[in-house]
């Protein structure tokens, strides 16, 4: 069932992504070689304490983080670790939730570590884009497989491949609620967009057209031939003028 919020509902989910966003500014700033991944993870704890909330993934099926910390082939679910250390050359993802006043936001980019590739450097580019693209699609009485096939059709243009086995999803009280929100397919399918809706809409793009695979850890999501994969991600609210993004630093 597709929860439709209230205006109060939206102003505290939108007051949560401004200081989600602000956090996920100061985890991106420190980003730098020889960091461990665990590092952002302990600033991540201090800086969602510090605004009264909390992290919504530490508590999601007994995942040991409170960041989803992802390098180079890890397309999700990567867990922080002390022992981890970023280089220079590596394309890191942050996956950040947080609950707070009964409301989740949950947000993600990726960005590179010292100097890196031209590959590297286009990959971040169309994986942002297509973001962007996903949400220019969100409006009123539009389907949602809309927004699914704008981002989808704007990758494969670029000669690039989308997860498949992983979505987008409604978000509100729970981090995950319906509707999940593929990132291909075709236009005009599944539910109208009405205003009210929230959604984390979050391309995972990759180099590979195959299967992803998990590691033994049963969390790190992986590319099936190395290749590299980023990951972007923002909470949007459907309003009658299109969409509203709530994870932007205001």
């Amino acid at each position: 069932m597709i929860s439709i919020k209230t205006e109060d509902e939206l102003a505290i989910m939108q007051e949560n992504g401004r200081l989600l966003a602000q956090i996920l500014h100061e985890l991106v700033s420190e980003v730098r070689p020889n960091r461990s991944t665990g590092f952002f993870n302990r600033l991540a704890i201090e800086r969602i304490a510090a605004c009264g909330g909390e992290s919504a993934f530490d508590r999601f099926a007994g995942f040991p983080g409170v960041i989803n910390t992802s390098i180079n082939e890890e397309v999700v679910h990567g867990v922080p670790s002390e022992e981890r250390l970023l280089q220079s050359g590596d394309l890191f993802s942050i996956d950040i939730g947080m609950i707070r006043n009964g409301f989740c936001v949950d947000m993600a980019t990726t960005v590179g570590v010292g100097v890196i590739g031209e590959a590297a450097e286009r990959l971040l580019g169309v994986g942002e884009q297509s973001l962007w693209e996903g949400i220019k699609a969100v409006r009123i009485a539009k389907r949602l497989s809309d927004v699914s096939h704008a981002i989808g059709a704007y990758v494969e243009a670029q000669g690039f491949h989308v997860v498949r086995e992983y979505v987008g999803h409604g978000i509100g009280r729970d981090l995950h609620e319906d509707p999940q929100i593929p990132n291909y397919g075709p236009p005009g399918r599944g539910v109208r967009l009405r205003a009210g809706m929230t959604l984390a809409i979050e391309p995972m793009v990759k180099v590979d057209d195959l299967p992803t695979c998990v590691r033994d850890d049963q969390w790190t999501v992986v590319t099936a031939t190395g290749g590299l994969s980023v990951h972007f991600e923002h909470t949007v609210a459907v309003t009658r003028d299109g969409a509203e993004v709530l994870t932007l630093r205001r």
